[in-house]
C-alpha cells in the first residue's frame, strides 16, 4: 500500500496541465518513473531535476520495449514538452527518456546521463515520438540514442551523444525512424550505428565516431552495422543509411558491414575517416541468420563521394556500387571472393584501383579507371 500511493502522488505531482518550474521529481521504486505521463494529458516541464535513483524494473523487456523504470516516461498519446532540465537515471533498466506508444515528448536544452545497467539515453518503442534539440546524453549502458521493438520516430538537432559501454553500446541504434541533425555522436567503445531490420538513421552534418571491440564469437568488426537478427525487434526489409555531409571516423574495423538482410547506404559529401585495416565495406554472411542464406544484398548510392578503401563480397552476398560524380581509390574483391558486383560511374566518377578488382558488370568509361599497376576483371574476363 505503501509503495502504490508513492506511485500515484508521483502520477499526480506530473499529470496536469500546468507548467512546473524548478521542480525535483524522483522515483526509488520497483517500476516507478519521476516523471510518468498518460492518457491525454498535455504536460509542460521546465528547470526541473528529475532523478530515477533506485528501483528496479520487473522484467528488462518492460523496461526496453514499454518504458517501464524510465526516468522520464510518456505514452497512450499524451504530450509532454521539457526544457533546460536535468535528467538523472542511475538505477538499473532505468531509461532516461522515453516515448512509447503513441505518446510525444518534445525536448530541449537538457542533460540527460544514464549509469544504470541495461538502459539507454534517449529511447522510442511502440509508436513514440521524441523530437529533441540540444542535448547532452550520455549512456554507459546501452546506445545514447536508441529505439526498441514497434519503432517510432526520433528526431534530434544539435547536441552531444555519448555512449560509453562496450559490446552492444553504439551511440545510436534504430529500428525507427531515426534523423540526428549538425550534433556530435561518440560511441568510446562499440560501434557508431546499429541498424535493424526494416528501418533507418539520417545523418545531416553530424560528426560521429565509434571504436567497435566486440568481443562476441564471430564478430565482424565494423563502425556501421545493417543487420536482421532473430529478436523479432525489427521488421524483416531493407535497412538505410544516409548521411549528408558531416564526418565519420572508425576506430576499429571497417566502415560499414552488411549482413543478414539487405541495405542502401547513401553518402553525400560526407568525409569518412576509415580504421588502420583500410575496409570500406564488408558485405557477407556472419553470425546472424540461416548458414548459406545469411548473406547481405548492399546498394551503396555515393553523390559527389571521396571513397577510400577495400570492398569485400562474399560467394552468397551482393553489392550495387553507383558513382555519381564521385571518386574511389580501393579495391573490390581484391581475393575473388566471388559476391555479385554490378558498379556505375557517371562520366563525372573515376576510379584508381589500389590492387586487383573482381566484378561481375560494370558500366562506365574504362577510360575513367586508372589501373595503377593493377588489373580489372569484369565477369571473369580481364578488362585493363
Amino acid at each position: 500500500m505503501k509503495r502504490m500511493l508513492m506511485l500515484i502522488l508521483v502520477l499526480c505531482v506530473v499529470c496536469s496541465s500546468a507548467l512546473a518550474d524548478g521542480t525535483v521529481y524522483t522515483a526509488t521504486q520497483e517500476d516507478q518513473s519521476a516523471v510518468d505521463v498518460g492518457g491525454s494529458e498535455q504536460i509542460t516541464i521546465r528547470d526541473a531535476t528529475i532523478l530515477k535513483t533506485d528501483g528496479n524494473a520487473s522484467s528488462a523487456d518492460a523496461s526496453s520495449f514499454r518504458g517501464v523504470n524510465a526516468a522520464v516516461r510518456v505514452y497512450d498519446q499524451a504530450v509532454l514538452t521539457i526544457s533546460d532540465s536535468v535528467i538523472e537515471a542511475t538505477a538499473p533498466n532505468a531509461t532516461g527518456v522515453f516515448a512509447y506508444d503513441g505518446g510525444t515528448i518534445h525536448i530541449s536544452d537538457c542533460t540527460v546521463t544514464v549509469t544504470g545497467s541495461g538502459a539507454g539515453g534517449v529511447q522510442v518503442a511502440g509508436g513514440g515520438t521524441l523530437i529533441g534539440s540540444n542535448l547532452t546524453v550520455t549512456s554507459a549502458s546501452k546506445a545514447a540514442i536508441r529505439s526498441d521493438r514497434g519503432g517510432g520516430t526520433l528526431r534530434l538537432e544539435g547536441g552531444t551523444y555519448t555512449s560509453t559501454g562496450k559490446n552492444g553500446c553504439p551511440a545510436i541504434y534504430s529500428t525507427a525512424d531515426i534523423t540526428v541533425s549538425n550534433a556530435v555522436c561518440a560511441s568510446e567503445q562499440s560501434r557508431a550505428v546499429i541498424i535493424e531490420g526494416m528501418n533507418s538513421v539520417t545523418l545531416n552534418h553530424v560528426i560521429i565516431a565509434g571504436n567497435d571491440h566486440s568481443t562476441k564469437e564471430n564478430s565482424v568488426h565494423a563502425n556501421v552495422l545493417l543487420y536482421q537478427s532473430a529478436s523479432g525487434d525489427a521488421k524483416e526489409g531493407t535497412s538505410i543509411f544516409t548521411m549528408n555531409g558531416g564526418e565519420i571516423t572508425s576506430c576499429h574495423g571497417a566502415m560499414f558491414y552488411c549482413t543478414n538482410t539487405s541495405s542502401v547506404i547513401n553518402l553525400q559529401g560526407a568525409q569518412l575517416n576509415l580504421s588502420e585495416d583500410g575496409a570500406l565495406l564488408i558485405v557477407a554472411a556472419g553470425r546472424w541468420g540461416k548458414e548459406g542464406w545469411n548473406g547481405g544484398t548492399c546498394t551503396l548510392n555515393a553523390e559527389s563521394q571521396a571513397l577510400n578503401g577495400s570492398i569485400s563480397v562474399d560467394s552468397i552476398s551482393a553489392l550495387t556500387l553507383n558513382l555519381a560524380h564521385s571518386a574511389f581509390t580501393g579495391c573490390i574483391n581484391t581475393d575473388q571472393q566471388g559476391g555479385t558486383v554490378h558498379l556505375t560511374m557517371d562520366a563525372d566518377s573515376t576510379w584508381t584501383l589500389t590492387g586487383d578488382s573482381w566484378l561481375t558488370s560494370l558500366d562506365g568509361d574504362l577510360s575513367r579507371i586508372e589501373t595503377n599497376g593493377y588489373h580489372l576483371f569484369v565477369n571473369g574476363e580481364t578488362v585493363l
